[in-house]
């Protein structure tokens, strides 16, 4: 990441803002549903992946530019590879720990969610190293570090020749998967060598839509140019598409039609379905317009900006926090007291707060217990 003093706080507060939603959809309470989607038919998750891909464009275009483009390519995988070992932490704490309580507590939220781990634990295990098998919950940042590795490539050849061409092949790949280009392609090679994993326990996102989103996210932040002013030509029917896909949403739900398979995939969200794109696109063209004055006249989030700034401990422990909800509590299908759910909400995100501080105190080599070191005499 790049210095304190060039971060741009704005990206850091929306990064925490899509963290909190991620946390509020994934805790299993009761408030998950109704607090899920709230801006309409578009979650935290497409808002967190796209930040990431900017600011991912802006911080290694310029390490590109400067330092050339193998040392670009190094920081890409160094980071890849943070992110794989965060995974494989979350993972084993799921096969071990979690799986163990919830067994123990008959809880089958938990159970549910390692229910291919339980059968073949094995496979499941070799899988999840592969990055192939990847349990609800914990399919997210496997879809980050395959996009971090294969970033460099990608970066380098819109820096070099333009974004034109690339934007085009990634569109195309989206396009192709809304008729399940992914799923054909698993069940051609299954033809040839068995895959020991089904379909469905490789992740609830289709990484070939996912891409589009975070091929999009990556140009965008390695402009060298500010990003262009939206006219209002664009801006005016992009909040009428806005407000009514919000108010569709709150008065309908989360299925915004629901036994009506067509709108299910246009609006659908593991594939990125065109409609829902369309949703992203008219907040994306809001947030750019209404942005600067924004920015210009409202408070700074600070407590956001915290969690942004940390996003990945943060993230890494709301699924920590939600598994091990599940392992005790159980799923949103066991009916529990609002305030039960509530107590747990706030005592999650206090967990997420000090883990931002305290991950904050560390980046500045002095935790909260520890004595700041005395300046050297010359």
């Amino acid at each position: 990441m790049p210095p304190s003093s060039s971060r741009r706080w704005e990206l850091d507060a929306l990064r925490g803002l899509m963290l909190v939603l991620m946390t509020l959809t994934h805790m299993p309470t009761q408030f998950s549903s109704p607090l899920g989607q709230p801006f309409g038919y578009v979650s935290a998750a497409e808002g967190f992946v796209f930040l990431s891909a900017f600011i991912a464009g802006q911080v290694y275009s310029r390490k590109a530019l400067r330092q050339g483009v193998p040392a670009m390519r190094q920081a890409f995988w160094q980071r890849a590879r943070k992110l794989y070992f965060c995974q494989l932490g979350l993972l084993l704490l799921a096969f071990t720990l979690f799986a163990w309580l919830g067994i123990r507590n008959h809880q089958g939220g938990m159970t549910g969610l390692v229910e291919f781990y339980l059968l073949k634990p094995v496979t499941a295990v070799v899988g999840s190293v592969l990055l192939v098998y990847t349990p609800p919950l914990l399919d997210i940042l496997p879809i980050y570090i395959v996009f971090m590795a294969v970033s460099p490539w990608v970066l380098a050849r819109g820096l070099r020749r333009g974004w034109g061409p690339v934007l085009a092949l990634s569109g195309l790949i989206w396009l192709a998967e809304q008729w399940g280009a992914a799923h054909w392609l698993y069940q051609a090679v299954n033809r040839w060598v068995p895959m020991p994993i089904p379909y469905r326990d490789m992740g609830a996102f289709h990484v070939l839509a996912w891409q589009f989103l975070w091929v999009l996210g990556l140009a965008l932040g390695a402009r060298q140019a500010p990003l262009p002013r939206i006219p209002a030509w664009v801006w005016v029917p992009a909040a009428v598409f806005a407000m009514v896909s919000l108010v569709w949403r709150h008065l309908v739900g989360q299925d915004p039609m629901p036994g009506v398979p067509l709108m299910t995939w246009l609006f659908d969200k593991w594939a990125l379905g065109p409609l829902r794109m369309v949703n992203f696109a008219c907040l994306l063209a809001l947030l750019l317009a209404a942005g600067p004055w924004l920015k210009a006249r409202l408070p700074r989030p600070l407590p956001l900006e915290l969690l942004g700034q940390h996003s990945l401990s943060v993230f890494c422990l709301h699924l920590i926090i939600a598994m091990l909800t599940l392992a005790y509590f159980g799923s949103t299908e066991v009916l529990r007291p609002w305030t039960t759910d509530l107590v747990i909400l706030l005592g999650a995100f206090a967990g997420l707060f000090a883990t931002a501080l305290v991950s904050q105190a560390r980046d500045e080599r002095r935790l909260p217990w520890q004595r700041p070191s005395a300046p050297k005499v010359r």
